[in-house]
């Protein structure tokens, strides 16, 4: 299972962008899609989740400003009112089930990252 990602750049502070995650390879069930980010000097975190079901879930600090949203393979998350703290870069991460012998095993992949950088 590959994710790639797209959609980071440079923008202004309050501007937007939408980073695009599409899963490609053999699995049994998608399940939950996440994005993550990392800031220079900081620890990865959780900014926003989606369940298989649709049910979303945010950092407070995104609330409001971000939606992230799938749709078949792949997970977008558009982001408004962007802030220089929004700085990092975001990975993709994806929670899969593969089909084994033995049933079924639970997985998940990363991407590689994106890059978003808010000039204020």
């Amino acid at each position: 299972v590959q994710l790639v990602e797209s959609g980071g750049g440079l923008v202004h502070s309050g501007g937007s962008l939408r980073l695009s995650c599409e899963v490609s390879g053999n699995y049994y069930r998608l399940n939950a899609m996440n994005w993550y980010r990392q800031a220079p000097g900081k620890e990865r975190e959780l900014v926003a989740s989606v369940s298989s079901g649709g049910t979303t879930t945010y950092v407070d600090s995104v609330k409001g400003r971000f939606t992230i949203f799938r749709d078949g393979n792949a997970v977008h998350l558009q982001m408004n009112s962007l802030k220089p703290e929004d700085t990092a870069v975001y990975y993709c991460n994806a929670e899969f089930t593969i089909a084994i012998i033995e049933g079924v095993q639970s997985m998940e992949e990363w991407g590689k990252g994106t890059t978003v950088t808010v000039s204020s």
